[in-house]
């Protein structure tokens, strides 16, 4: 009798490991009730209001604004990216809003100066993971189609480094070239006889970073592959995360 009953606890063990096994897995960008998938997002009129969620995938920074902590996001779902602009957030959850931190946020979208972004917005952490692996861009620059992957993590693979002023600089701090180390780093480089103007943007990859570091160590004619979010401003202006 007792091997009957331990043989028959045994099978009740097995068939439910299998069934543990079989239970489906739940979809991290399966979208909540009332969320918008990312077309929704695109077709929405500015100033509406949106519910969408997406991933952290960089922080620019968190500061207190006229006595409230904001952070700035780029965050990204499969299908796009968003902008999150001065979001109203405490420094304890910006510090646990790690890369590929899943949020649900509520906010108005906006323009300035081209760039759409998601303002004044209230945000809810959720459970999730995801990092978006860089989209190549390259052939798309100069092209009308690139605005559509406006704020994604993309790459620019073979392009040549062309002088920024007449004096035939590498790159300059802020882009008049103003500015002095720690600040904002512009460069220019070059693809099929067109030059197109990146950004090291130093709220996101400060002057102790490998990137920072590697812009300025820069020479023209220096063939790069690059890496960074697709940021907007009168026209594409990417803020570069690597350069190699």
């Amino acid at each position: 009798m007792k091997k009957i009953v331990a043989l028959m606890l045994a099978l009740v063990m097995v068939f439910a490991l299998v069934a543990c096994g079989t239970e489906p897995k739940k979809d991290i960008h399966a979208k909540g009730e009332g969320v918008m998938t990312y077309a929704q997002y695109e077709a929405a009129a500015m100033d509406s209001e949106v519910v969408v969620e997406t991933f952290v995938q960089a922080k620019q920074g968190w500061w207190e604004k006229d006595g409230v902590g904001v952070a700035t996001l780029y965050t990204q779902d499969k299908d796009g990216a968003y902008f999150l602009y001065n979001m109203p957030c405490s420094k304890e959850d910006y510090d646990k809003m790690v890369t590929g931190t899943k949020l649900k946020v509520t906010g108005f979208k906006s323009t300035w100066d081209g760039e759409i972004e998601i303002i004044d917005a209230t945000y809810e952490i959720l459970e999730g993971n995801y990092v978006a692996e860089p989209i190549d861009v390259t052939d798309l620059l100069g092209k009308a189609e690139l605005e559509k992957k406006m704020n994604m993590f993309a790459s620019f693979k073979g392009l040549t480094i062309e002088a920024s002023n007449d004096e035939g600089a590498a790159f300059l701090y802020k882009w008049n070239g103003t500015g002095q180390d720690g600040d904002d780093l512009y460069f220019n480089a070059s693809l099929n006889g067109e030059t197109y103007t990146f950004c090291v943007e130093s709220y996101l990859c400060g002057k102790d970073t490998d990137v920072y570091k590697a812009v300025k160590a820069l020479k023209v004619g220096d063939k790069v592959d690059m890496e960074g979010f697709l940021y907007w401003y009168n026209g594409a202006q990417p803020h570069i995360t690597s350069v190699k």
